[in-house]
């Protein structure tokens, strides 16, 4: 049900996409494993606070907010993760935790980290924890039109996975 609204908004755009189903997953990376996708091409979206506004950071599962460089790039030291209750009135078509990286579906900024804007492709949670979408970035971006921002690094490595890019620097 939750992704209903996102599936009108995607189709409203023409844009092409895939919805993929797994058994509950809660974390990014037990959804990536349970879906097949490379950690770095499945968005993750936390909600963060900054100076006390909300926003979205969209980031690759497999990777982690670097707070200093958040604070670095809006010039201030009031940027920190929101909990679970500031924000799950916000997305009420959506599990908590199963949210989109919509954020102008729900009046929110949306900061992307540079690493996923390099993707091809992203898949994300529809709104619960047992269906993605996966689409096109560009179509993302044009949809979005997210901030894109150098604000994370790189917590997992599969060695076997085409899809990670050793030694680079995010």
């Amino acid at each position: 049900m939750p992704a209903k609204k996102l599936k009108a908004v995607l189709d409203e755009y023409k844009v092409r996409y895939i919805t993929i189903r797994h058994s509950s997953a809660y974390t990014a990376q037990e959804i990536a494993s349970k879906a097949h996708i490379s950690g770095k091409e499945l968005a993750k979206t936390i909600i963060i606070k900054i100076e006390g506004k909300l926003a979205m950071a969209v980031l690759p599962a497999s990777y982690q907010i670097d707070f200093k460089q958040l604070e670095q790039a809006f010039g201030t030291r009031k940027i920190s993760l929101a909990t679970e209750e500031e924000f799950k009135y916000f997305f009420p078509d959506c599990e908590v935790g199963a949210m989109p990286p919509f954020g102008n579906l729900y009046d929110m900024e949306v900061y992307v980290a540079q690493t996923l804007a390099e993707d091809e492709t992203i898949a994300f949670n529809a709104g619960t924890h047992t269906e993605l979408i996966q689409m096109q970035y560009a179509d993302f971006h044009r949809m979005v039109q997210p901030q894109v921002l150098k604000f994370a690094w790189k917590t997992v490595s599969m060695p076997n996975d085409p899809s990670e890019r050793w030694g680079m620097d995010y």
